[in-house]
């Protein structure tokens, strides 16, 4: 049975589905180091918070020029203009909950999000498992979310905030073991595109985390 999984895993050639993962998990690594180096940054200027339509636009703007340029030489440097500026939007909420005497929210949600990446990915990894399959309720999810945060824009009621910050865990965990999969598996072999969902699924969930344990502790 443990020869089998060894053997899934290994699916598509083994040596692309290792370079693969070990090009997405070494830039993974150096996109978090620097969007927290910028955070810190924006923290230590107490640079003000965006407005979201601001960053919604930072945020699919740069988001498309990755996407447009993931199997070229500016792909990179665009990730790293991606995460910086995902970054920037992290040290002001930081400095909120600071301000606010919760560092111990900031720790928690930090410890989660890890919990929850190192577990999903160490699933997938040991499982062999495809996760193809969640690709139908992952679509049926993505609209459900854009519904809801339309929605709280202009309700700004707690209760659809922290249903609405809910949903966006479980959707970037489905992220998670989709995008690992897809890699072991043979359905990713751009480790631009894989670090992006993967960097995007854990910032949603750092911040979902934050959401809803600030919403908690109030």
């Amino acid at each position: 049975m443990q020869t089998r999984r060894i053997e899934t895993v290994q699916t598509g050639s083994g040596v692309a589905v290792n370079k693969v993962l070990r090009n997405t998990y070494l830039l993974l690594a150096m996109t978090l180091t620097f969007a927290a180096v910028v955070a810190g940054i924006a923290m230590a200027m107490n640079l003000p918070r965006p407005h979201w339509a601001l960053v919604l636009v930072g945020f699919y703007g740069l988001l498309f020029l990755v996407a447009k340029n993931a199997n070229s030489a500016a792909g990179v440097p665009l990730v790293f203009a991606l995460t910086g500026f995902m970054g920037y939007t992290i040290g002001p909420i930081l400095n909120m909950f600071l301000g606010a005497g919760m560092g111990d929210v900031v720790l928690m949600a930090f410890a989660g999000t890890a919990l929850v990446f190192f577990g999903l990915s160490a699933y997938v990894l040991m499982t062999g498992k495809d996760m193809s399959f969640m690709g139908g309720m992952m679509q049926a999810g993505f609209w459900v979310i854009v519904a809801m945060f339309i929605a709280n824009i202009f309700l700004a009621v707690p209760a659809l905030q922290m249903a609405l910050s809910a949903l966006f865990i479980l959707f970037s965990s489905g992220a998670i073991l989709m995008q690992t999969s897809a890699i072991i598996h043979g359905g990713e072999r751009n480790y631009i595109n894989a670090t992006v969902t993967l960097f995007v699924s854990l910032y949603n969930i750092f911040i979902s985390l934050l959401s809803l344990l600030g919403l908690s502790n109030d």
